[in-house]
């Protein structure tokens, strides 16, 4: 009885950390939309997506309100986006999308994180054109009637369609983001989220040991509070 309540505190412990970082990293992305467009959603789309993000983590209206008004204040930290590229073991490429207030702070981390893992920290354009920057849309099945809406999708942009049992998924070219934010805007469908992922254009086959040592890196560099996501050219 000791050890089945000790895996359910690790377990809440292990929730509640996660539920953090995830409203730690929707807190940046909303200060990072305020920074580029202002703190009025109905004039700034980058900043109703990032409030949509952020509800589509759970996290409370009373936390976005508080994170649209640091956002908005004079000594708000000055967030940027940054991409860093580098090698995990066994040649796979990874790149790491870094939401940093102190970027001097975030390459030694990362360096480190690297290093630990077997990999190596590489330099601007040595990694990303292994993948191809690509938006894409997630849309509760409930809140969608593809049938319907499936021509004004195309119209707005999607280049591929296709759900799994909870999702209906809208992927875009990079150039097609925004157009296909304002089409999902005009249709009033509800987003559970969005992102711009880089997908490999060539992946790289490994054996299950092999694998479990990339995992861990992910994991350790997804640990890091700068770190927003990781991409990778493993065939999963």
């Amino acid at each position: 009885m000791g050890r089945a309540f000790e895996y359910r505190k690790e377990k809440k412990f292990k929730r509640w950390d996660a539920m953090s970082k995830n409203f730690t990293k929707a807190g940046r992305e909303i200060a990072l939309a305020i920074k580029g467009g202002g703190a009025d959603p109905g004039s700034n789309a980058k900043l109703r997506l990032a409030i949509q993000n952020a509800k589509g983590v759970q996290m409370p209206k009373d936390r976005i309100d508080a994170a649209i008004k640091r956002g908005s204040e004079k000594d708000a930290g000055n967030y940027d986006e940054v991409l860093y590229e580098g090698y995990g073991p066994f040649g796979v490429a990874m790149l790491v999308e870094c939401t940093t207030d102190n970027t001097t702070r975030t390459v030694s981390n990362l360096r480190l994180i690297f290093s630990r893992g077997n990999g190596e920290l590489g330099n601007n354009n040595s990694v990303v054109f292994n993948f191809d920057h690509r938006g894409v849309f997630m849309i509760e099945k409930s809140k969608i009637n593809l049938d319907d809406a499936e021509l004004d999708l195309i119209d707005g942009g999607a280049d591929d369609i296709y759900s799994d049992d909870e999702l209906v998924y809208v992927e875009t070219v990079f150039p097609d983001f925004g157009s296909m934010q304002k089409k999902l805007e005009e249709l009033k469908i509800e987003l559970k989220n969005a992102e711009l992922r880089y997908v490999p254009l060539n992946k790289v086959s490994l054996n299950e040991e092999q694998q479990e040592k990339i995992y861990n890196l992910i994991e350790k560099l997804e640990q890091d509070e700068d770190v927003k996501n990781v991409f990778h050219n493993m065939e999963e």
